[in-house]
């Protein structure tokens, strides 16, 4: 970003841009942004569009182009730009030399590094290092999706959908799983572990790799990666003395499950019992995410007292197991989640099936994606199954055209539990016949579900 005063940001809208606009404008920078539809984020008095035109390029004057992953290059805005010679640049390409200047935490993963990086970033905010933080959802505890800090630590969550996240050179790395997931730009597993392996190993010299020990995929990386490259910590379930089979530098036992939300568990670090974590989100992949951020925090030179005194209080981050109401004539709670993937969908259920034991589960459900669909149809249906009642939307495209074995029908066919198609002119209603006094209703998916649960609240 050296040389340039004024960007302009196509798509400034969604999470990422909207917060890599936030940091620009805090460097001192003139931003302007567009998009298509009201942007969901907070600007903080940052001029916005609401269309895409080359005019945008004669009234902003802008020095550099920054493009969402949905802009394509032959767009008639971006075309102008090239024309006037304006430096076009991604978001991860924009972020990146931000990144790269600093003493980096960059946290990956198909799944939790959102709410991984909401952890470690509100870790390190209330535990004074004064970091900028970068995270790809609002997080009610910080109040925003992006902070810009005086200090040394710039903690960022990292995009793996396109593989830019390898333009990324952290000083501190963490790794929370390396599922397949983005099958548009990932064709086999193999490819996803050759680039997160790729992204450890491109971390800066001497610098430290935090993985998980839990998952498949993130163990293959550790097998893979350059020992010699830095300090590697793994973290993962089990007591430090191989009671379980598993010799982690940070573990988790004895997890207990509260009633209505939240859990605790016994923490260790290098063999030695540090103490009791108590969370006030719940499941098992937020006990994982919590480890990573400890571990993050600890290198930084945070005791584990302040960590866990600190993550007591935090409340998760926007579209994570988000309780968005309650009917309180029926006694009906309304939640929603981002999950779109089937580990994320059945971690979600099961997460929730532990909390609320005594509720009935009805799920909405929106595909994410043609290629998703496409690829995962059966693994998604039977994730859907923990629930006691399904629904299901069109698949939300997200810009891809729909391909063979892509639609909504392709999880129907491969479902062993009914589940009811339903669109956006029919849920409210099939939906409202179908919730009874005490149930739990929850929309989940990447895509525009979430208003379904909004409208039934009023």
């Amino acid at each position: 970003m050296d040389n340039i005063q004024r960007v302009h940001l196509m798509g400034i809208g969604g999470a990422g841009m909207s917060a890599l606009a936030k940091l620009l404008k805090a460097q001192g920078l003139e931003v302007s942004g567009c998009d298509l539809k009201e942007p969901h984020y907070d600007l903080e008095n940052i001029p916005c569009r609401l269309e895409h035109s080359k005019d945008h390029i004669e009234i902003f004057k802008p020095d550099a182009l920054i493009l969402s992953s949905a802009v394509s290059h032959d767009n008639p805005e971006v075309v102008e730009a090239v024309k006037r010679g304006v430096k076009i640049l991604s978001r991860a390409e924009a972020l990146s030399s931000l990144f790269n200047k600093s003493c980096g935490i960059g946290i990956a993963g198909a799944h939790g590094k959102t709410t991984t990086s909401s952890m470690t970033g509100l870790i390190f905010l209330r535990a004074g290092l004064n970091p900028t933080v970068y995270v790809g959802a609002n997080v009610p505890d910080i109040g925003s999706n992006a902070v810009s800090g005086s200090g040394e630590n710039f903690i960022a969550e990292l995009d793996e959908s396109d593989g830019t996240f390898e333009l990324f050179h952290p000083s501190t790395a963490i790794i929370t799983n390396a599922d397949w997931d983005h099958v548009d730009h990932y064709k086999t597993r193999d490819d996803v572990i050759k680039a997160f392996t790729r992204f450890a190993d491109g971390r800066k010299t001497g610098g430290v790799l935090i993985i998980c020990g839990e998952d498949e995929g993130a163990v293959k990386v550790f097998n893979g990666c350059d020992k010699t490259r830095g300090k590697i910590i793994r973290y993962g379930f089990g007591r430090p003395d191989g009671q379980a089979g598993k010799n982690f530098d940070w573990s988790a036992d004895e997890i207990k499950n509260n009633p209505g939300g939240g859990l605790s568990y016994k923490i260790f670090h290098d063999g030695e019992f540090l103490g009791l974590v108590e969370l006030s989100v719940s499941g098992n992949h937020n006990v994982l995410n919590s480890l990573a951020a400890i571990a993050a925090a600890h290198e930084a030179g945070i005791n584990f007292e302040t960590s866990a005194k600190i993550l007591k209080d935090f409340h998760g981050s926007e579209r994570r197991m988000q309780i968005k109401g309650k009917i309180e004539s029926k006694n009906i709670l309304i939640m929603d989640d981002y999950a779109h993937h089937p580990s994320e969908i059945k971690a979600t259920l099961t997460a929730i099936k532990n909390i609320y034991p005594e509720r009935r589960i009805l799920v909405l459900y929106q595909p994410h994606r043609f290629s998703r669909t496409a690829q995962f149809a059966p693994e998604i249906a039977k994730a859907l199954s923990i629930a006691d009642e399904i629904f299901l939307l069109p698949v939300f495209s997200a810009g891809e055209k729909e391909i063979s074995h892509s639609s909504a029908d392709e999880i129907i066919k491969n479902a062993e539990k009914k589940i009811t198609p339903v669109n956006f002119d029919d849920a409210l209603e099939k939906i409202k016949n179908s919730l009874q006094s005490g149930d739990l209703f929850l929309t989940m998916g990447a895509g525009d579900v979430y208003k379904i649960g909004e409208k039934i609240l009023v």
